[in-house]
């Protein structure tokens, strides 16, 4: 008995080693399973300034990498505010500051780094508010 499970044991370990990392589910479509996926949800895209932004925010959604996704995310901010996001069609950045003549956004991806400077807020289609964050006098408090 004891030798028929240790046989039966050592078919099965070796069975698993040599089979690919799949499962079938039940509609018969096969699925394949690796950290492959980790790392692509977590690596930086060529475009990364919404990448950044996740980072930023401790964001977990891989589709915020695109920059207009962001248009979506928290409340709207119903224009520019310090604390707010600014999203345009092929950027997000998030506004730090103001000065006599516009906005400070801080951004990844701007001129390929993270860069904080004086932006026009020209094209914007949206600003946001971070989950978590509402309006206070002047700016933005976490909630």
């Amino acid at each position: 008995m004891k030798r028929a499970l240790g046989a039966v044991a050592i078919v099965s370990i070796v069975a698993l080693a040599h089979s690919p990392a799949e499962a079938r589910h039940r509609h018969g479509a096969v699925h394949r399973h690796h950290s492959a996926h980790a790392r692509y949800v977590n690596a930086r895209p060529g475009a990364w300034c919404g990448w950044w932004m996740r980072q930023h925010l401790g964001v977990s959604d891989p589709r915020f990498n695109l920059a207009r996704n962001w248009a979506g995310y928290g409340t709207n901010a119903r224009g520019p505010a310090i604390g707010a996001l600014v999203v345009w069609r092929h950027h997000v950045g998030i506004i730090t500051g103001r000065t006599a003549n516009g906005w400070v956004v801080k951004s990844g991806n701007d001129g390929r780094a993270v860069r904080e400077r004086e932006r026009s807020l020209h094209g914007a289609i949206a600003f946001r508010w971070p989950n978590g964050y509402a309006m206070q006098s002047g700016g933005y408090s976490l909630q």
